[in-house]
């Protein structure tokens, strides 16, 4: 893809942060941190033969959340949508929502299995999809089968968080003490449309043992409730899920001392979680889910705390396979200013001292979730939002720990109150915006291993390319067109 039409959105003063050192420098590290040597000898490979290399599969995980399945409001734009998904498409990873606020709207029954309200003919007809309990949260089962039937990775986001806007159902508010709750001075419904952490008020002045002691069945009940949602979830999909986002958004709690080992309950930020509920959730999960199932952590805590958390859980015995990390850049000003180059953020340096930060927990890292909005979504800033991804992505990829990168809202508009409606790589009509050419340039482009070479007088073949799945064809000494599937690593 020519950029040059688009680099024009962006100041002398942003290219001199990335400039030609920096991207050289980006591109010795792709060379040596996402690429391999191999050397393969399929079997009735002749001498001398002609050996197309084709890479079908990236070992790279280039995701998206799949939130909005079958909801965009008409057949074609939902066939557009699915078609992004897989390895002919744009993501081989795909976020599914396991949000318990919404997956259990009633409590003890999850909505795992579609019903009417979950297909597209209810999406195609609604007129406020918006405002329905289930947007931007489909039943579970059908995505997971639509995943599964296009070979792709499925990643099930999340199991644990206290998140009151998000996470927290609304049946489980009325299990809070009566007098516990008034001290919140809130409704029920009024809770459930606030952000973050409106039940913290609860504790008043007692401490977390406190108020376990003083509301002992409650404490049991909350420790009882999420360990069976770990549990439902980890019998129903864990042979199917590669992955799960363990525990969300919980650094904060760590750095601020709540996280007390052996405790029944945590004064968290959010408001009453199980006690030393990160740990606890990690081994209950490492219990239930296969050994080959990856169990991640995830936050949008770039800090210490963050690093420290993950050192301290792992020092205590629990299985983190994959350290979770989120950029997002929801207010359109951040974009305009980083534009301008007014701003470090999200500069090449920023980003090479935010990763060897985590680094130094010594896991695999995945950009979990990533905002990158058009500032307007004019053609301007649909210029800057190409710029910055296609930059960033680079950049990204190139880094030794990484592992993956998942995009966020695909589409705009469709995002969760609060979130940008001009972030998505696709208008609400599903016609493609730049940002989505740039990076359908990098990942199905320049980041697949496309050559062809000879067999030496063993019959085997090397090549250098990106690590992943390859496809070798040749004719055979009788003229008919032979393959092998081989894997670089």
């Amino acid at each position: 893809m020519d950029m040059t039409k688009y680099n024009g959105a962006m100041a002398r003063a942003y290219w001199e942060k990335w400039n030609d050192a920096v991207q050289e420098q980006i591109d010795r590290d792709i060379e040596a941190n996402r690429k391999a040597d191999g050397r393969f000898a399929p079997e009735g490979l002749p001498a001398g033969a002609e050996v197309k290399v084709e890479q079908i599969k990236s070992e790279f995980i280039f995701g998206a959340h799949i939130f909005n399945f079958d909801q965009l409001g008409s057949d074609e734009r939902n066939a557009r949508y699915r078609a992004l998904y897989g390895h002919d498409g744009l993501f081989n990873s795909a976020t599914i929502a396991f949000y318990w606020r919404q997956l259990e709207l009633e409590k003890g029954n999850p909505r795992f299995q579609a019903e009417y309200r979950d297909t597209a003919e209810f999406w195609n007809n609604c007129a406020d999809p918006k405002h329905q309990p289930h947007w931007r949260r489909p039943a579970t089962d059908p995505v997971v089968e639509f995943c599964e039937s296009k070979g792709i990775r499925l990643h099930g986001h999340p199991l644990v968080w206290g998140s009151c806007t998000w996470q927290v159902p609304e049946w489980l508010f009325h299990e809070v003490p009566a007098d516990a709750l008034a001290k919140v001075d809130l409704t029920l419904n009024e809770l459930g449309r606030r952000p973050g952490g409106v039940l913290a008020g609860v504790f008043g002045e007692f401490s977390a043992e406190e108020f376990a002691d003083r509301y002992p069945e409650y404490a049991a009940k909350l420790n009882v409730l999420i360990a069976k949602r770990i549990m439902e979830i980890a019998c129903r999909y864990g042979k199917r899920v590669h992955s799960w986002d363990v525990v969300n958004e919980s650094a904060g709690d760590y750095g601020r001392g709540n996280m007390v080992p052996g405790s029944r309950l945590c004064k968290s930020v959010y408001g009453p979680m199980p006690g030393d509920y990160t740990y606890r959730a990690f081994k209950i999960a490492e219990s239930v889910f296969p050994v080959g199932t990856k169990l991640n952590i995830n936050d949008y805590n770039m800090t210490e705390a963050y690093r420290d958390q993950v050192l301290d859980l792992k020092k205590r015995g629990c299985k983190i396979d994959i350290m979770g990390a989120q950029m997002h850049l929801f207010d359109p000003r951040s974009c305009l200013d980083i534009a301008a180059g007014t701003t470090d953020a999200q500069s090449p340096q920023a980003v090479y001292e935010t990763f060897a930060r985590l680094g130094k927990a010594g896991l695999p890292i995945h950009l979990s979730e990533i905002t990158i909005t058009a500032p307007n979504n004019d053609e301007r800033g649909q210029a800057i939002q190409a710029v910055i991804a296609r930059n960033l992505y680079r950049l990204w990829f190139s880094l030794e720990p990484m592992m993956g990168i998942t995009w966020w809202n695909v589409v705009d508009d469709c995002g969760a109150p609060g979130e940008p409606s001009v972030s998505g790589l696709f208008s609400r009509n599903m016609e493609p915006k730049p940002a989505y050419f740039a990076l359908d340039d990098l990942i199905n482009r320049e980041w697949k291993t496309r050559t062809k070479v000879k067999a030496d007088e063993k019959g085997s073949v090397s090549f250098r390319g990106f690590r992943g799945t390859y496809r070798l064809t040749w004719r055979g000494n009788e003229g008919a067109e032979h393959s092998a599937l081989v894997t670089l690593s």
